[in-house]
């Protein structure tokens, strides 16, 4: 499989993608405890927390106390989302290493999402890029809604290209290409990698594919084919489609895995570990897995995960 990279870096977002995403507010010694079940797990990068308004997102208030909580392993990164000058001063405080911001190649999503303009957005960042250099704190960057919107359907590829090359311009290391509704199908991850591969390094690119229409999977090859070797997943595929009810959200990180595993990929991650992060979290929210390798293991061993 000469045509595939010979490793990949699994970026977990379980722990704040996927509990935000959820009614309940789970008890801070419970995340913790996730979070130190997938650093076992060997994971490379684990998307801890958000240190976003409590008012806004009272799933992930306790930020601070999560990061203070976890045991850091010495090979694992704990990037947190930062969505202002203020979440960025909390972060510094509480010692955060590696921060993400977020915006979207769609305005209506941007408008939806967070109040601003997409132009807005990029200008706000600027702060925050330039307070998370100054500490030596690195800096990645999403564009939601890469593949299609879920006011304004498809948009263009030259679109994202212009929102990714102003997240590289205001200084971010990394920007994670996103199918927020998982509309997009290999040939758009040609079609969208492809062209930002013509100016852009693959090492500066991810992919965060959704899981929403069963295409995920086939994203991810065809990403790995283009020379992507950064993508984003979520333990037990957490993290549900707003604009999807009842539809699978995030790709599953065990699915993820248990394909590269059988691709001979290497990843460093251990698969059955990640299984184990995933059935305690999915048994303190009460919820059965999306992740079919998470289904078939559950029901091999004859355990339920609520």
């Amino acid at each position: 499989m000469s045509q595939y990279p010979e490793r990949i870096t699994i970026y977990e977002v379980g722990p704040r993608d996927g509990l935000q995403n959820e009614k309940s507010i789970v008890p801070t010694a419970d995340k913790v405890r996730y979070v130190d079940l997938l650093t076992s797990a060997g994971l490379p990068a684990i998307e801890a927390t958000s240190f976003v308004s409590p008012k806004a997102i009272p799933q992930l208030a306790d930020a601070p106390h999560v990061m203070a909580g976890i045991s850091h392993g010495a090979n694992t990164r704990y990037p947190v989302l930062v969505p202002n000058d203020r979440g960025m001063v909390r972060a510094v405080e509480a010692g955060v290493r590696e921060v993400a911001v977020f915006t979207a190649a769609s305005e209506s999503f941007t408008k939806a999402n967070i109040n601003t303009t997409i132009r807005q957005s990029l200008d706000n960042f600027e702060s925050v890029v330039a307070l998370a250099l100054a500490n030596g704190i690195a800096v990645r960057g999403y564009v939601s809604t890469a593949f299609g919107c879920p006011y304004e359907g498809y948009v263009a590829p030259p679109s994202v290209l212009e929102v990714t090359r102003a997240l590289l311009d205001i200084g971010v290391s990394e920007v994670s290409i996103g199918d927020t509704i998982g509309v997009g199908t290999p040939a758009e991850v040609e079609s969208v990698f492809g062209l930002l591969l013509k100016s852009i390094p693959a090492g500066r690119l991810a992919a965060h594919f959704h899981d929403t229409r069963g295409t995920a999977l086939a994203n991810v090859l065809a990403a790995m084919q283009l020379g992507i070797t950064t993508i984003d997943s979520s333990s037990g595929g957490l993290g549900g489609c707003p604009y999807a009810p009842g539809a699978a959200g995030n790709l599953a990180t065990e699915d993820l895995l248990y394909m590269l595993d059988g691709m001979n990929i290497e990843t460093g991650v251990d698969l059955a570990k990640v299984a184990e992060a995933s059935i305690y979290i999915l048994g303190v929210l009460g919820k059965q897995p999306t992740s079919k390798y998470l289904q078939a293991y559950i029901t091999k061993k004859g355990m339920s995960a609520a």
